[in-house]
């Protein structure tokens, strides 16, 4: 009963019940077309918001690089994912999002197990924003990483441009077999990206969201953000696929 009342009294759950609500209501009115439209509404909105839905539009993105072993190369190559501008950091001002933690983290042990440089990318995505390079380069420092092991790409603001910098930056150090880390469902998005700018690159997943045989109870059906927000990232991913693949 608990998860019950919190679905319904918080974001997105306490939408979804009202648009039901208002649907029934207006389904007992001609014409029932508006209440019909309240009631799709509802249902897709309901459905967005349940891990199972959001796990399955992720598991196309996520599963190919499941359980790849960790590849070899001379560079590792980070791409940002978001930061937190002006928040206050341990040894600064600016904090890594959750994605570009996850894909430091993940670069940083893979460029211990290698003993190679490593490459961070990413610019000023917004004006209103810091570029992301310099925060995560402040990181991996504090983490151990030699400074002058980390390499800041800050002038890329999306994924191809990460790759065209990044590449540029291989070809000026000698760098010719990079690993390229990001989360998991935007994997297929940068080799996407790498193939375009023609440098040939080895994936590595970070931050994987879903996984094989995962099991789900009755409390998965109650609509929930974190759903919400997964199904929201699967959908932009697949989007921004087909622009890269349009030229965009």
């Amino acid at each position: 009963m608990r998860h019950l009342a919190v679905s319904l009294f918080t974001p997105p759950g306490v939408f979804v019940a009202l648009l039901l609500g208002l649907g029934v209501l207006l389904l007992r009115r001609k014409p029932r077309w508006p209440g019909a439209a309240a009631l799709g509404i509802a249902l897709a909105s309901w459905a967005l918001a349940v891990p199972p839905v959001a796990d399955s539009l992720l598991r196309g993105l996520e599963a190919p690089y499941e359980g790849i072993p960790v590849p070899e190369g001379d560079v590792v190559i980070v791409l940002g994912g978001g930061v937190r501008t002006g928040v206050q950091d341990l040894s600064g001002t600016g904090a890594p999002s959750y994605a570009t933690l996850y894909r430091a983290v993940t670069g940083f042990r893979l460029q211990r197990r290698l003993k190679v440089p490593l490459i961070v990318s990413g610019g000023r995505v917004f004006e209103t924003m810091a570029a992301e390079a310099p925060i995560a380069k402040r990181l991996l420092e504090d983490l151990g990483a030699p400074a002058e092991g980390v390499l800041a790409e800050d002038q890329s603001r999306d994924t191809l441009e990460n790759a065209r910098e990044s590449a540029r930056l291989c070809k000026e150090r000698g760098f010719r077999s990079p690993v390229v880390v990001t989360s998991a469902f935007h994997l297929t998005r940068a080799l996407s990206a790498f193939r375009k700018v023609g440098l040939e690159v080895h994936p590595y997943p970070a931050d994987f969201l879903t996984w094989t045989g995962k099991r789900y109870g009755l409390v998965d059906f109650l609509p929930n953000a974190g759903a919400q927000r997964d199904s929201f990232v699967a959908i932009r991913e697949y989007l921004a696929l087909m622009a890269l693949a349009a030229g965009g």
